[in-house]
């Protein structure tokens, strides 16, 4: 079996930028399966179909033309049916699109088998909110990783101030609240730890610290 490193959490809570490195490290591949849902509410929003439509949204995941291409800075440029996503990727608008979008079962099933396709040798590192509790139960090393509210709002004010989004904190900590809540309470997949998982609070702690901690539990666990 092809080895997952499983890595989820709420928003804000570094779990990408970890999964990056651990990913990087291991000289595995990388799954950043938010992107996915973020690059799908783009496309829906370019194509006129609104996040309710659920019968519209699950054939546009189905037929979604989605492609990651590597850039110099470690984070990939996406494109969804030929259009670049670039810096809107990681709007808020895209985050709350994501949201709503993960919470329609049929979109979630569209999207399973082309997340499970990111599986390949020599291993993967995949973060997301349900990695571990649905697209890939069998990982050999969970981690749910999280932390204050107020900690994860004041993460994603620094990195969308510096990709040029007019933010404010407060804004963001309310947003991020109203999210935990949606993802923690819909029906399919809510966002919690899975079984097994390591519970890590970064609230304390620097990247690389939580970095090498994942690295030490892969280790311990391989």
């Amino acid at each position: 079996m092809i080895p997952v490193l499983a890595i989820d959490g709420p928003s804000g809570s570094g779990k990408g930028a970890v999964g990056m490195a651990v990913a990087r490290r291991l000289g595995w591949h990388y799954l950043d399966s938010g992107a996915v849902y973020r690059a799908l509410g783009l496309a829906a929003s370019w194509a006129g179909v609104a996040y309710d439509d659920e019968a519209r949204l699950c054939d546009l995941a189905r037929r979604l033309d989605l492609r990651f291409v590597a850039a110099d800075d470690g984070e990939p440029a996406v494109f969804a049916n030929g259009r670049e996503c670039g810096a809107l990727l990681r709007s808020p608008e895209a985050a709350n699109a994501a949201s709503r979008l993960a919470a329609l079962k049929s979109v979630r099933e569209a999207l399973l088998d082309r997340q499970r396709a990111a599986r390949r040798p020599p291993g993967l590192v995949a973060d997301g909110r349900d990695m571990g509790s649905h697209v890939f139960p069998d990982a050999f090393l969970k981690v749910f990783l999280t932390a204050s509210a107020e900690v994860r709002a004041q993460r994603r004010y620094d990195q969308l101030k510096a990709k040029g989004f007019g933010v404010t904190l407060p804004q963001l900590i309310q947003e991020i609240r109203e999210r935990d809540e949606r993802d923690a309470s819909r029906a399919v997949a809510p966002l919690k730890p899975a079984e097994g998982a390591v519970v890590l609070d970064s609230s304390a702690l620097g990247l690389q610290d939580v970095v090498d901690r994942v690295l030490a539990m892969a280790g311990s666990r391989r």
